[in-house]
């Protein structure tokens, strides 16, 4: 009950603050909850070409979900708007997602607008070459302090940020996502791995370890978890010896891959990242490794995962419960990034702060390295992938294009005059699909290159939160269902998560670590 009164005061008191925004400023402000990129929720972006069923990202067109009949089991929109808004029904619940006061369905907060500050000594995207006709001086560059960054595209590999890009520096445990692929390419997960009395010893003072002796048996999966969340050097040595039967024999693997991923400036000695002078790589470089490494299934979810826990060992006879450090992949810690997908953090005296980190938002997803940071390197991460999704919203990442007429999957097969009229079809209320038999999708998901969309019963596509057959799922921007990522509501301050079929968790541990009650809201 007092729920309801508070809404009714909110609804009233938004709505006076857009008529006094509209009198100020002399056009419509809409106040959009903020998506994990303080980007309104509803922006338009696809997944392959930074361009939504709106046009190009920052378009206010009609690309929101039009009117129609409810169905069985469907909460569908309430009608077309002009306004890039989705009109959604939400959950009854005070705990559930729920709307703003104009109808939008909210987002996490946190990321992705513009830093505000002048750019450091880096070059971005509107200091080189504009890609297109895309005006991105109004874009300010981010101001990064470590020695060493790069900001890559994932899609294309364009670099969007460089500073220092070239340049030689100690990567140190950074190294191991590179280690982690070469693994996951040439082993079963569930190989045994044998630890060695060299793997075990052949470490520096002080440098990270679980504890491990010879004799010690952990299978290859195990061994990745413990490399990638703990960091645990003498693991490394022991893939290596696994999987070449010498880190000599790995490095030399180690310099080959990095060639073949067009690394032109590094030189890896060892599988783990300790001090040497002869182990080096650049940003630019490094950025390359990890667009490989997560674009493996393997690397990609050991290094999103935030906790795990290993068998007993010799000298730990229990187990032992792993924890990933990478504090941009932690919803409680304040250094939090939503979209995050995975990354590595790295450390030595001579290297400093390195990281890398991959996030992922609206089908966009980017590459962060930094590398000689003091203490700056998640600082210097958030403002690379706040400009990243600024010029993403601008229509100016590598291979984007900038009409307003792309597809939400960019699969090439859209738009008025399609042949056969088949495929993405948008018209002034927004877009709908047409099947191969000729008929509209309508009440249904369909999934067209690999993304999941779903279509109201009046055939438009949906965006924002839908009730189906019971159970609560997020449409993106650009229609593409949610998948594996958590999802905030800013009206209630609620956390919901999103599991792997898209539909939102409910009473259960989150992959993450986190328990979601009854309702989904994650319970601190």
């Amino acid at each position: 009950m007092r729920l309801k009164k508070w809404k009714s005061f909110l609804s009233i008191f938004m709505a006076s603050a857009l008529m006094m925004s509209t009198a100020a400023y002399g056009n419509p402000v809409v106040i959009t909850p903020l998506e994990e990129s303080q980007v309104a929720s509803f922006q338009s972006g696809s997944p392959a070409q930074g361009q939504g069923p709106d046009g190009s990202y920052g378009s206010s067109g009609t690309g929101s979900v039009g009117g129609g009949a409810d169905s069985a089991g469907v909460v569908s929109s309430t009608g077309p708007s002009a306004d890039n808004t989705n009109n959604t029904n939400n959950p009854s619940s005070p705990s559930g997602p729920s709307q703003t006061a104009d109808g939008t369905a909210a987002g996490p907060e946190g990321a992705g607008s513009s830093t505000g500050v002048n750019p450091g000594n880096g070059t971005g995207v509107n200091q080189g070459t504009n890609q297109g006709t895309v005006d991105t001086a109004s874009i300010q560059q981010p101001a990064v302090e470590a020695e060493g960054a790069v900001l890559m595209d994932a899609a294309t590999g364009n670099v969007l940020f460089s500073k220092n890009g070239d340049t030689k520096f100690y990567p140190a445990s950074i190294t191991k996502l590179m280690t982690a692929l070469l693994v996951a390419e040439n082993c079963g997960l569930d190989d045994k791995v044998t630890f060695s009395a060299t793997a075990t010893t052949n470490l520096e003072s002080g440098a990270v370890s679980i504890n491990m002796v010879e004799g010690d048996v952990m299978t290859v999966r195990q061994c990745l978890y413990a490399l990638l969340l703990k960091s645990a050097n003498e693991v490394g040595n022991a893939l290596a010896e696994h999987v070449a039967g010498s880190n000599a024999k790995f490095a030399e693997m180690m310099n080959a891959k990095a060639a073949a991923l067009g690394c032109t400036n590094t030189h890896f000695t060892n599988p783990h990242g300790l001090n040497d002078t002869n182990h080096y790589t650049t940003p630019h470089d490094m950025a390359l490794i990890a667009r490989a490494a997560f674009q493996n299934d393997t690397v990609k979810t050991v290094a999103s995962t935030r906790t795990y826990t290993l068998p007993p060992t010799i000298k730990n006879p229990s187990g032992l419960t792993v924890t990933m450090g990478h504090k941009m992949l932690n919803p409680s810690d304040s250094r939090y990034y939503p979209g995050v997908i995975g990354g590595k953090t790295g450390y030595t005296s001579k290297a400093g702060n390195t990281l890398v980190t991959a996030v992922e938002k609206d089908g966009v997803r980017l590459i962060a390295v930094v590398m000689k940071s003091k203490s700056t390197h998640y600082t210097d991460t958030k403002a690379m992938f706040d400009y990243g999704f600024e010029l993403a919203k601008a229509g100016a990442l590598g291979g984007s294009g900038t009409g307003g007429t792309a597809s939400p999957s960019g699969s090439g097969n859209a738009g008025p005059g399609t042949t056969a009229g088949k495929g993405w079809i948008q018209d002034s209320n927004g877009w709908y699909y047409v099947k191969d038999n000729g008929a509209k999708a309508s009440n249904e998901w369909i999934t067209v290159d690999g993304v999941t969309y779903w279509f109201d019963s009046n055939t438009y596509m949906a965006k924002g939160w839908r009730q189906i057959d019971g159970k609560w799922y997020f449409l993106r921007s650009n229609g593409a269902m949610a998948r594996n990522q958590w999802e905030k509501v800013e009206e209630n301050g609620l956390w919901f998560y999103l599991g792997a079929d898209g539909a939102m968790l409910t009473d259960t541990i989150t992959p993450d670590g986190f328990k979601v009650d009854g309702s989904g809201a994650c319970v601190q």
